[in-house]
């Protein structure tokens, strides 16, 4: 596992105020898992996206094989032998799963290959879900499929393609432990056919079991490469965050008060016979695998589904909660799963999409009052440590943990009293999670209550107060927290009790 097959020297990449990379150099093996890891805005999707072709870098040289990549267009390095999953989806939603992997390659037949041939496509999609070890329908179209399955699907279409490089950009963030495990057994044996595979997760437990070496970047300096069984959690995050971080999740010390939300009999969204009582000053936990009925019933809460029947109390009062916007008039925010399509519109700014929900609040006589909006806006900024050389930043330019806090500080903004987090780790770095635990603990100690759905246990043991447990879209139980364990949760979970 010595040979070295790719190479990256001194690149440097700038954007306007910000210096993305700073004279980056860092070398991959042939057959090695080698993960690259630090705090959002480190630098690791701009390394990656050099890499790839997808942007270019300003100085440096990408080596492949010997070969200079820098520079070139991201078909050429495909071409080469480059692939990469990245964290946010670069899928077609209209066409079908068979559709979206052979799309711009299609399988052709006939006489000079004019014809496409649908069902080859078919058969080896079919096949390459079995070599995975996932169920999924080929011709089922991408916006029909959860994101767990999405992220699934980029995956197969990677791998597809027998890339000698393959990057992954966060690829278990949607998944459960069970497709975790499928995902690992599937980076071993890709490993052990002499690929390589370029890791990038926050979660330290897959860096531990995975990966061969690790690389650490900081503020877009690189700045260590261990082997990865020669060191340990705290050092890697010690080299990630320049500090030491002691405690996974922060202490609280809240008093839970009367019910605030209380839901009875609700049916919907393929979800059925949901009840439970959020309290005030609570962190309810939604548990459950991905497709259990977690987010389906959080849809329902927001307004972004129908609920065909029973009852939501808010406040003891019965509600109708028709649409999103009622929703927020009642004080009731969903921080979502997938916050690029549902949390954030990514051609404007971090100052449009913060005070979004707030326009009328912020507005006299149909006149917005643009300093109140921009005080809103740079407080939360402040408060959330968002990383962007200013208010004006459009969305689609920030690290994903920085989007997900500008999604944050919309509804911080719009001081909702029940707040709703999707999966609200999801892509982001130890630190960063740091700063949104001890976020979601200043919101119940201030009298609010959070629903959290989460699949990794960890969070959801660590952060909740109680657990409702979801399996095949039904509620299957209630857990008190001195009941809350991993074993219990998955067992109940798989429908095992």
């Amino acid at each position: 596992m010595s040979e070295t097959i790719l190479e990256v020297k001194n690149v440097t990449k700038t954007y306007p105020g910000v210096v993305a990379l700073d004279n980056v150099s860092l070398e991959f093996r042939k057959g090695e898992v080698h993960a690259l890891v630090g705090e959002n805005g480190a630098g690791k999707s701009t390394i990656i996206k050099c890499i790839a072709g997808a942007i270019k870098a300003d100085s440096g040289s990408i080596l492949l094989e010997g070969r200079e990549l820098l520079g070139r267009k991201l078909t050429d390095t495909e071409s080469n032998g480059v692939e990469v999953v990245y964290q946010e989806f670069n899928l077609a939603p209209q066409l079908s799963v068979y559709e979206n992997i052979y799309l711009g390659k299609p399988i052709r037949k006939g006489p000079g290959n004019a014809f496409v041939d649908k069902a080859a496509m078919i058969r080896k999609t079919q096949e390459l879900f079995k070599q995975l070890g996932i169920d999924i329908d080929p011709e089922a179209r991408i916006d029909s499929l959860s994101v767990a399955y999405m992220q699934f699907v980029e995956i197969a279409k990677a791998i597809s393609k027998n890339a000698k490089v393959l990057i992954m950009d966060e690829p278990t963030a949607t998944l459960t432990t069970t497709e975790v495990e499928i995902l690992m057994n599937n980076i071993r044996r890709m490993k052990a056919e002499g690929t390589t595979i370029i890791y990038v997760s926050h979660r330290m437990e897959e860096i531990f079991e995975i990966t061969d070496r690790c690389s650490v970047l900081r503020d877009g300096q690189y700045i260590a490469t261990v082997n990865t069984a020669e060191t340990s959690r705290e050092e890697l995050i010690r080299y990630m965050v320049g500090r030491e971080l002691k405690e996974s999740f922060p202490s609280r010390n809240v008093k839970i008060g009367d019910v605030v939300l209380e839901v009875n009999g609700l049916y919907g969204n393929g979800v059925s016979n949901v009840n439970f009582k959020l309290h005030k000053g609570e962190i309810l936990g939604f548990g459950g695998l991905v497709g259990a009925g977690r987010t389906e019933t959080a849809e329902m809460l927001f307004g972004a589904a129908r609920v065909e029947r029973g009852e939501i109390l808010l406040k003891g009062r019965k509600v109708s909660i028709p649409n999103p916007r009622t929703a927020v008039n009642l004080g009731i925010a969903l921080i979502p799963e997938d916050r690029k399509r549902h949390g954030l519109i990514l051609g404007k700014s971090i100052l449009e999409n913060m005070t979004l929900p707030v326009f009328k609040r912020i507005s006299k006589m149909q006149f917005l009052n643009k300093s109140l909006q921009k005080k809103l806006t740079d407080e939360q900024v402040d408060a959330l440590k968002i990383k962007t050389p200013g208010i004006e930043q459009l969305a689609m330019n920030l690290s994903g943990g920085n989007q997900q806090k500008v999604v944050l500080g919309k509804w911080l903004i719009a001081q909702s009293d029940i707040v709703i987090f999707d999966e609200p780790t999801r892509g982001i770095d130890v630190g960063a999670k740091q700063e949104i635990y001890k976020l979601m603990n200043n919101l119940v100690e201030q009298g609010k209550s959070i629903i959290m759905i989460s699949s990794e246990m960890p969070e959801l043991l660590g952060m909740s107060d109680r657990l409702v447990v979801f399996s095949e879209k039904k509620q299957v139980g209630t857990l008190e927290k001195d009941r809350m364990s991993q074993d219990v949760v998955l067992d109940m979970a798989s429908g095992d009790k």
